[in-house]
């Protein structure tokens, strides 16, 4: 049985499982560009390697990623914050992770994270590219989950 939040954005918008799906993954995606786009600015602007740069972009993902998934079930359930995040944490732990791993690559492919600076047109256009790639990888990842019940959209 779907909760209350799958019926109303399959209600919302006129579809299903996919539709929930595509939405969780913009939300994952919101947090993820948050901590990525920060820690691949830090990087490249004191000049770290790929490696570290990619750690540092990866863990403020996760950060940003998780407070965006729990502040939202703390005020929807009425709960504290580690039981929102014993609710949430599977779902946005294998979601940030296959965004992370996606979006890392096409970055490190483009060029992006080897940019000199911030103000190098390839650091921009390694995180174009990145967004949607991340998108596209984790959007079939938080349809499985949310079937099995292991992610709750917020």
């Amino acid at each position: 049985m779907r909760d209350a939040c799958e019926r109303d954005h399959a209600r919302q918008a006129g579809g299903g499982q996919a539709v929930t799906a595509a939405q969780a993954t913009l939300h994952c995606l919101t947090g993820c560009v948050i901590g990525e786009t920060a820690g691949l600015a830090i990087g490249v602007t004191v000049g770290l390697g790929v490696w570290s740069t990619i750690a540092l972009a990866t863990g403020l993902a996760y950060v940003s990623g998780f407070a965006l998934g729990v502040l939202p079930v703390m005020r929807r359930e009425k709960t504290g914050f580690l039981q929102a995040l014993r609710l949430i944490w599977i779902g946005e732990a294998v979601s940030i992770g296959v965004m992370e791993i996606a979006m890392n690559a096409v970055d490190y492919a483009v060029g992006g994270m080897q940019a000199g600076s911030v103000f190098a047109p390839a650091f921009w256009y390694g995180l174009l590219a990145a967004v949607p790639a991340g998108f596209l990888a984790a959007w079939p990842v938080n349809w499985l989950l949310l079937r099995r019940g292991l992610k709750k959209c917020h």
